[in-house]
């Protein structure tokens, strides 16, 4: 998804699974290697890196900072088909409600290009590798749940270039709860 420009993502950064899913995330996700830390997608794509302004900055600030700060945790493995194995978090609902805020803010903007009818919250450890190769990576992974922890807030990532390296841009607090 380059579109020869610069992409930004908003998404939540999920610290406590990177000992479990990282390795995995280097060798099957080309994202992690090109500087994307384990995580929820709140939106993506969002607004072209370059068109990322303080009154973008503002606006997030204000949608995010509606949003309480909750707990969360990964009991358990799924998939899209047999090409992506993710981790399903127990509650998808606060992340969902996230993705739908920015979303209303942000209208141009919608979740995947609008590719898929229902967004599924999810935290992405591999895809598009030998479905053996997913299953071996999905039963040592399973062995290593539950991975827990508390959204405290919603990161911008931002493209140095189409198709480059990912950087931590800003942060956005969610509310106290």
């Amino acid at each position: 998804m380059s579109h020869g420009r610069a992409q930004s993502a908003l998404l939540v950064a999920v610290p406590e699974a990177e000992p479990v899913v990282a390795d995995y995330r280097l060798r099957f996700d080309p994202s992690a290697a090109a500087g994307v830390p384990a995580h929820v997608t709140a939106l993506f794509p969002f607004v072209p890196a370059h068109e990322v302004d303080d009154g973008v900055l503002e606006r997030v600030t204000r949608v995010v900072g509606a949003v309480p700060r909750f707990r969360y945790a990964f009991r358990t493995t799924a998939w899209f088909g047999d090409r992506v194995l993710w981790l399903a978090p127990d509650d998808a609902g606060p992340f969902g409600e996230l993705t739908q805020r920015v979303w209303r803010e942000f209208p141009d903007h919608p979740p995947f290009e609008g590719e898929f009818d229902d967004v599924v919250p999810h935290l992405t450890v591999g895809h598009d590798q030998p479905l053996d190769v997913l299953r071996g990576a999905e039963d040592d992974v399973r062995t290593r749940l539950p991975i827990v922890g508390t959204a405290t807030e919603v990161v911008l990532l931002a493209q140095d270039e189409p198709g480059g390296r990912w950087h931590r841009r800003a942060s956005f607090p969610l509310s106290p709860p």
